[in-house]
């Protein structure tokens, strides 16, 4: 039987001098591929990013450690037998990553080499200050909710207050508040379709030019072209947006 994962926990986060809090966050890829890097020494630690949040950043990240079209990647470069389910563990749940890290614990205690290990020095500080974020749904950045479900709670306010004046009131008022609760729930349940809509357009957009990058690696290279400029408008944070609102587009089109 495996070990436990508090266990799994404590000899990650002592390794690797980070603040991994669960065994999910192990779904960005950073933490495996630097885990290896413990035993090997040689993955080019410069490349894997520890402070994302999307699930095309983790893929990069797992790129170094194992991809059909690089078989200098860190899996074939050592000749390890086993195939990394990167699918299942970038949707960051649980269970497969917890199989996966098990896995790796067992393989690490065959072959680490021993000696000191200093993993801020291979990451250059990288992902110190805090654990690599658990995924979370996309959300607008414009709604009343987003700011809440960047802070870890979710925006229910209003409707629990409104649960809890019909509870305690009766009679018109009731009545009405009955009225808003159902208004704020049709209203909820819109926004809800509009995102995932819009989400599922992001995404095909995503994998297109995951496609393209696969199909042509000298693609990434070149800062300027059209598909880097359409990755930065997916991934940039909302300060980003508001820099690219306030200069109409200049910033990414150069004008």
């Amino acid at each position: 039987m495996g070990e436990s994962r508090q266990e799994l926990l404590g000899w990650l986060n002592d390794l690797l001098q980070l603040k991994v809090t669960k065994v999910e966050q192990c779904g960005t890829g950073a933490a495996l591929c630097q885990i290896y890097d413990s035993i090997y020494q040689d993955l080019p630690m410069s490349r894997v990013k520890f402070n994302v949040n999307t699930e095309y950043a983790y893929l990069q990240n797992f790129k170094i450690l194992q991809t059909s079209s690089a078989p200098s990647d860190c899996f074939a470069k050592h000749q390890i037998d086993r195939l990394v389910p990167v699918e299942s563990l970038i949707k960051c749940k649980m269970q497969d990553n917890l199989e996966f890290l098990q896995w790796t614990k067992r393989f690490w205690d065959q072959y680490f080499p021993g000696g000191e290990y200093d993993a801020v020095a291979r990451r250059k500080g990288a992902g110190v200050s805090a654990a690599a974020p658990a995924p979370a749904p996309v959300t607008t950045s414009r709604t009343s909710g987003a700011g809440a479900a960047r802070r870890g709670t979710t925006p229910t306010t209003a409707p629990a207050r409104s649960v809890g004046a019909i509870s305690a009131g009766g009679g018109t008022a009731s009545a009405a508040l009955k009225q808003e609760l159902n208004t704020m729930k049709e209203t909820v349940t819109g926004l809800e379709r509009e995102r995932d809509f819009y989400f599922s357009k992001l995404r095909d957009i995503e994998l297109l030019l995951q496609q393209a990058c696969d199909e042509n690696p000298e693609l990434e290279k070149d800062e300027n072209n059209l598909i880097k400029q359409v990755q930065t408008i997916l991934y940039s944070t909302e300060v980003c947006s508001m820099l690219l609102e306030g200069s109409g587009g200049r910033m990414l089109m150069g004008f």
